[in-house]
């Protein structure tokens, strides 16, 4: 029986993308096999986006769009994470809607699927402008310092882990943790799981708006750096529990 891959991505106002998007990332669950899913879900979106996912169902047969209130990107990607679990899905791929990621590359992180707790793509050479790159060296600072870990990149949006990984780490992140993909990077290289970085390409963004600027990345970056140091506090509990 083949392995049911759920491909999910969090939409914010991503209709001048969504369209291109969802039907290259279909053509990826399309090939996995039948049983696996692509799964949009749209975080309270004010444009159309959720109007033209439920308008690509008739296209796409196996796309599943979800519609949320607005939580924020990371809450997003938590929920999807925990969908994926209640459905059963046995590998989940974390990518984001606005084009920037390549389909092509998920096919090797695939074939090296059974090999590691988790395969993560390393945005080694980010097109998406000088602020993007500072705030990704910035951050693998911030957890050197807070956590005593080095981690490659704790944030890429591009994602394989099995259901297991998930279901062992996901319940240790707070609930609306706005960056829920660092702390689960940080888990799994804290606790030495096997985890694989792969170079990946990082575009620019293929159309629309990113609703993150600068001063509202400042803000997130801030709160992280308190809400660090209570998941810190919880790792060492759990170091504790389990000497």
């Amino acid at each position: 029986m083949a392995d049911k891959l759920y491909i999910v991505m969090p939409a914010y106002n991503e209709e001048d993308n969504i369209e291109q998007v969802a039907v290259e990332w279909h053509e990826v669950v399309k090939r996995i096999g039948e049983d696996s899913r692509l799964v949009i879900f749209n975080d309270g979106s004010k444009d159309n986006t959720y109007k033209k996912l439920q308008e690509l169902q008739e296209k796409l047969p196996q796309l599943i769009p979800v519609d949320k209130p607005n939580s924020g990107h990371g809450a997003t990607v938590l929920y999807a994470y925990n969908y994926c679990i209640e459905n059963g899905a046995d590998y989940i791929f974390q990518t984001d809607s606005d084009g920037q990621t390549i389909p092509d590359e998920f096919y090797p992180f695939w074939e090296e699927r059974t090999q590691y707790a988790a395969i993560i793509g390393h945005r080694n050479h980010r097109q998406d402008g000088f602020s993007r790159v500072f705030v990704t060296k910035t951050l693998k600072l911030v957890i050197k310092l807070v956590f005593g870990e080095s981690v490659t990149d704790a944030n890429t949006p591009f994602r394989l882990m099995p259901r297991a990984t998930l279901e062992k780490y996901v319940p240790q992140i707070p609930k609306d943790f706005n960056l829920s993909n660092v702390v689960l990077s940080v888990l799994l290289v804290h606790n030495k799981e096997n985890v694989k970085f792969t170079p990946i390409t990082f575009r620019p963004r293929q159309g629309g708006v990113n609703s993150i600027n600068f001063k509202k990345i400042c803000k997130i970056g801030w709160k992280a750096v308190k809400d660090f140091r209570v998941i810190k506090k919880t790792i060492k509990e759990n170091d504790k529990k389990n000497k």
